[in-house]
């Protein structure tokens, strides 16, 4: 979008269009009038509505470092960069770095997620070509452009680098020379008998198991949450991973509870 970054309220309100209930879009959110800006793709760079780029993407790119190297919640999250930075919507770039302690005998990690069209990060040597994922699904009808570093990510260990795309994407070993030499010693893992969305059907009739489970999505989503605490507010957060509460912070702790359900939606959120 080419919003303005010095925005000062929310956009003017528009005529409702007729074949949209807009009360029941806006579900449990505080009253907002329609415009145009809030809705269709746009409806997730606003923070009240959505989670911008880390919450759109990151579970399809971050998902697998999260889940194999047993991650869980971060104890710091440090915003290293907000271009546009506002109170209304995302930044329109970002950099953002979680720190993950020690796991049992695991290592303490980093994660740094880049998003922003001029907020490229550096590839390592013998990177290759960047290719757009054949699984990343189409929005509005509209396939995904072609970017100057496509949507992936790059996994270092001591004595390996990892390249990968997003939606499930199979890594590969950088370099060439240095993926030939592993080839051999690399597991077989078995093809997927079933796509995402059959997967999820066949787990609902009890026979397969879903490959992305609600104990996987749900502390990865948590992540999220306080990734973008962390851009809402441009401060650092340092976060209790016992109590799951923000030490450093009062404010970007009550984000955690959030605002109450608007008036007539509160019976959704009752357990």
């Amino acid at each position: 979008h080419g919003w303005d970054p010095n925005i000062k309220k929310f956009p003017a309100a528009e005529p409702i269009p007729g074949t949209l209930d807009w009360d029941t879009w806006l579900s449990a959110q505080s009253h907002h009038d329609y415009n145009k800006d809030f809705h269709y793709g746009q409806w997730r760079c606003w923070y009240d509505f959505g989670m911008g780029a880390l919450g759109d993407w990151g579970a399809h790119i971050l998902d697998t470092a999260h889940e194999f190297l047993d991650l869980g919640l971060p104890e710091e999250v440090n915003p290293l960069k907000l271009s546009g930075h506002n109170d209304y919507f995302y930044p329109m770039s970002s950099t953002i770095e979680f720190k993950f302690p020690k796991r049992g005998n695991m290592p303490p990690v980093v994660v740094t997620w880049y998003d922003g069209l001029d907020n490229i990060p550096a590839v390592p040597e013998g990177y290759g070509v960047s290719e757009i994922d054949p699984n990343i699904p189409t929005v509005a009808g509209q396939k995904i452009q072609p970017a100057k570093l496509n949507p992936g990510k790059e996994i270092y260990s001591k004595e390996l680098t990892f390249k990968g795309g997003s939606h499930g994407s199979t890594l590969s070993i950088i370099s060439e020379e240095k993926a030939k030499e592993m080839e051999r010693k690399l597991p077989e893992v078995p093809q997927s008998p079933s796509n995402h969305f059959a997967n999820f059907l066949l787990a609902c009739q009890g026979k397969e198991k879903t490959r992305s489970p609600f104990e996987i999505a749900g502390p990865l989503s948590q992540v999220f949450c306080l990734g973008v605490a962390a851009q809402r507010l441009n401060r650092r957060i340092v976060f209790d991973r016992v109590t799951k509460r923000v030490k450093n912070d009062a404010f970007a702790d009550a984000f955690l509870t959030g605002a109450p359900p608007r008036k007539g939606w509160e019976d959704f959120y009752k357990v």
